[in-house]
C-alpha cells in the first residue's frame, strides 16, 4: 500500500499525528475505564495493544480520508466520517486482539469502551477549535451582545441556516436575529441553531406585535428565501412599510454557499423582486448542447436584449460568435466585453445596418453561421411613432433581409424576438413587429431548411428606454416620476429571463418537430400596475411617494395602450415541454404573400410614400388601430 504524504497539507499532517496519538491514547484510557488501578498489571497487554491500534489508526484514518477537511468549518458530515473510521478501526483492532491475546486478558467490553473513548477524542478537539476560531462558548442566540440590528428572518429553511451560522461564525455582521417566520406551521415552535421559530407568515403582523411587548421589536426585515413570489413580496413590502420596518433580503443562496458568509450583507429588495412571479431559471445543460461548437450570429449584438444574449452565448463554448450592430459604440462595447471575458474565443465585430442586403448576404456569405439570434428592431414606441418608416424599414423589411439570408445560406435556426406590442397594436413598432413574427412563421411553415421560431417578450425590466431606468433617472433629479395613466399596467419580465427564453425556444424549436410556425412565450404572471410600480421605486429610495418625490399622470402617448396583451384571440396558449414557456397557435399568411407584400411595403418607404406604406401595414395587420391610418 503506498501513501502519499504530500497530498497533505501542513495542518493536515498535524491533525494526523494527533488523531494517531490520540488513537493508542484511547486503548490505555479505554482499559483504565474498564479495569481502573489494575491497569498496572496488564503491561505486556498494553505492549502488544497499543502499537497495534497505533499502525491500524494510521491505515484507516489515511484511507478514510479525514484530512480533506477544515477544522474551523468542522461539521455533521466531518463527525459522520470519524464515525465511520472509529466504527472500521476497532472492528478490524478487536479481531487481531483475538488472534493475538485470544482475548484472555483483554476484557470483552474494552473494544466498546474504546470506541466512546476514541470518538470524544477525535470529535472533541474539532469541537473545542472551531468554537475558539468561531469566539462562541455560549449559546449561539445568546452569543450576539455586540449586534445593532434586531432582525426577524421571515423563511426557515436552508439561506437562514448559512445566515445565521454566518452570524455565529463573524461576530462584525450587525444582526441580531430576534426569531424566524416559516412558510410551514408544522415548523413553529423549533429552532435553527438557537433561535425560535415564532410562527408563520401569515401570522407576521401578531409575531411583530408581541416581539415589541417584549421589548424585543425588529428594526430590519430580511427575507433569507430568493425564491418568493412578486405578489409575497410585495405584500410584504407594503407591510413592511405600515409597520414602519424595512424590508430587505440575503445575497443568493449560491452566494452564501460560495464561502462569502463571512462577509454578508443583506440588500435593499430591488425592483426585480417586485415582479408578480418567481424569475424563471433555465436548465443550463439544454442551451449548451445547441451552441456549443457552432458557429453564432446575434444581430443587434450591443442591445440591452442582444448584449445579454451574447455573454450567455459565449458560455456555452461556441467555435465563433459574430456581433451584428449599427451602432459603433455599442457595438465597440460588446466586443471589448467578449474580448476580456473570453479571450480565447473567435469572434468578429461586423457594423451592418439589417437594412442593407448586400452587406447581410457578404456577412453570411463569408462566415456560414450555424444558427441566427435576431434582436435587432426600433422598439421605442413614440420614437417609431414619429418616424414610422424608419419602423418599418428596420423591423419589418430588415426582419425579412435577415430570414431570407437564413435560407440562402444554410442556417440551421433562427430565433426571431418579438415583443407583446405584435399582439392588437396600436402602434407602427407593434404592427411592424407582427409583420416580422407572420414572415418568419410563413417561412418556418413553407419548410425552407431553416427553422424560424418567434419569442415573444413582455417589457424587460431595466432595458434601455424601458420605464425603470426612466424613474431611476427622474428619482436621481429629484423627481417627479411621470406615469401616462394610472390604469397602466405591463407585464414585466428580467433581461435575465429575455435572453433565457431565447435559448429556450432555440432548443425547442431543434428538438420539437410539431412547433412549426408557432410563437414561444414567458408565461409572465399577472401584469404589474405602472403606477404602483413607480410608488415602490420611490420607498426603494428611502422616500415617501408624494410628500418627497411627486408622481405625476402625464397622458397615454400616441399609440400606447393601457394593458398589454400576450396573446391575441386567435392565439390559444398551450403548455410547451419547458415550463414556463407557453406556444402560440400560428396566425399565418402565404409566404409568397407576404414577399410580395413586403416589396411593395419596402419601396413606399424607399420612395417615403407614407401614406401608402402605413396603408399596406395596415393591410398585412388588419387588427391595427391607429389614429393615422384611416
Amino acid at each position: 500500500m503506498h501513501f502519499n504524504f504530500s497530498k497533505l497539507t501542513p495542518r493536515g499532517m498535524i491533525a494526523y499525528g494527533h488523531d494517531i496519538f490520540m488513537a493508542g491514547l484511547s486503548f490505555i484510557l479505554a482499559l483504565y475505564l474498564r479495569i481502573g488501578n489494575d491497569i498496572f498489571a496488564y503491561g505486556d497487554l498494553i505492549i502488544v495493544g497499543v502499537p497495534i491500534i497505533t499502525i491500524l489508526a494510521a491505515i484507516v484514518f489515511y484511507i478514510m480520508g479525514l484530512y480533506r477537511g477544515i477544522w474551523r468549518y468542522a461539521s455533521m458530515r466531518d463527525l459522520i466520517a470519524i464515525t465511520k473510521s472509529t466504527n472500521l478501526l476497532i472492528l478490524i483492532f478487536a479481531l487481531l486482539m483475538f488472534f493475538a491475546t485470544r482475548l484472555e486478558d483483554y476484557p470483552r467490553s474494552a473494544p466498546l469502551i474504546n470506541w466512546f473513548v476514541l470518538m470524544a477524542l477525535l470529535g472533541g478537539p474539532r469541537f473545542i477549535y472551531r468554537l475558539i476560531k468561531d469566539r462562541r462558548f455560549d449559546i449561539p442566540h445568546m452569543a450576539v451582545t455586540t449586534k445593532t440590528i434586531p432582525s426577524l428572518l421571515i423563511g426557515a429553511s436552508d439561506g437562514a441556516e448559512l445566515f445565521l451560522r454566518a452570524i455565529e461564525r463573524n461576530p462584525s455582521i450587525p444582526y441580531l436575529p430576534v426569531g424566524l417566520v416559516a412558510e410551514k406551521k408544522s415548523r413553529t415552535g423549533l429552532d435553527i441553531h438557537g433561535v425560535h421559530i415564532l410562527g408563520t407568515v401569515d401570522d407576521l403582523e401578531g409575531i411583530i406585535a408581541t416581539l415589541e411587548k417584549e421589548s424585543h421589536k425588529p428594526q430590519r426585515l430580511i427575507l433569507t428565501k430568493d425564491d418568493w413570489t412578486g405578489e409575497r413580496v410585495r405584500d410584504l413590502y407594503d407591510l413592511s412599510e405600515r409597520l414602519g420596518i424595512p424590508l430587505s433580503r440575503l445575497p443568493k443562496l449560491t452566494d452564501l454557499k460560495s464561502g462569502t458568509a463571512d462577509t454578508i450583507e443583506v440588500r435593499p429588495i430591488d425592483v426585480e423582486d417586485l415582479l408578480g412571479r418567481p424569475q424563471k431559471a433555465l436548465d443550463k445543460s439544454l442551451p449548451k448542447t445547441l451552441i456549443n461548437k457552432k458557429r453564432v450570429l446575434v444581430t443587434g449584438a450591443g442591445g440591452s436584449i442582444g448584449s445579454e444574449l451574447v455573454r450567455q452565448i459565449c458560455s456555452f463554448g461556441p467555435s465563433e460568435i459574430l456581433l451584428i450592430e449599427a451602432s459603433e459604440y455599442a457595438l465597440y462595447t460588446i466586443d471589448m466585453e467578449i474580448s476580456r471575458s473570453y479571450p480565447q474565443l473567435k469572434r468578429q465585430a461586423l457594423i451592418c445596418n439589417i437594412r442593407d442586403v448586400s452587406r447581410l448576404n457578404q456577412i453570411f456569405a463569408d462566415n456560414k453561421p450555424e444558427l441566427v439570434f435576431h434582436a435587432a428592431a426600433l422598439k421605442h414606441v413614440p420614437l417609431v411613432e414619429e418616424n414610422p418608416l424608419e419602423g418599418i424599414l428596420t423591423n419589418a423589411i430588415g426582419t425579412r433581409n435577415v430570414a431570407d439570408a437564413c435560407t440562402t445560406h444554410g442556417v440551421e435556426t433562427m430565433v426571431q424576438i418579438s415583443t407583446d406590442k405584435a399582439v392588437n397594436p396600436t402602434n407602427i413598432m407593434g404592427a411592424t413587429k407582427r409583420i416580422a413574427e407572420m414572415y418568419a412563421q410563413a417561412l418556418d411553415l413553407k419548410k425552407m431548411g431553416c427553422r424560424y421560431v418567434t419569442v415573444r417578450f413582455g417589457n424587460v425590466l431595466g432595458s434601455t428606454g424601458s420605464v425603470v431606468p426612466l424613474f431611476q433617472k427622474q428619482l436621481n433629479a429629484g423627481g417627479p416620476l411621470t406615469v401616462t395613466h394610472k390604469d397602466m399596467n405591463r407585464y414585466f419580465m428580467t433581461v435575465r429571463e429575455a435572453v433565457e427564453l431565447v435559448l429556450q425556444a432555440s432548443v425547442l424549436a431543434k428538438s420539437d418537430q410539431t412547433l412549426d410556425g408557432k410563437i414561444c412565450v414567458l408565461d409572465m404572471g399577472q401584469p404589474v400596475k405602472i403606477l404602483h410600480l413607480a410608488e415602490q421605486m420611490i420607498k426603494l429610495s428611502g422616500l415617501e411617494p408624494y410628500k418627497d418625490i411627486q408622481i405625476e399622470i402625464t397622458g397615454l402617448r400616441p399609440g400606447e395602450k393601457l394593458f398589454e396583451e400576450i396573446f391575441h384571440g386567435d392565439e390559444p396558449p398551450t403548455p410547451s415541454s419547458l415550463e414556463g414557456v407557453l406556444i402560440a397557435t400560428p396566425r399565418v399568411r402565404d409566404a409568397d404573400e407576404l414577399t410580395h407584400a413586403l416589396s411593395l411595403l419596402e419601396s413606399a418607404c424607399c420612395d417615403k410614400d407614407g401614406k401608402n406604406a402605413l396603408a399596406q401595414v395596415k393591410t398585412l395587420v388588419p387588427e391595427l388601430k391607429h389614429d393615422l391610418i384611416s
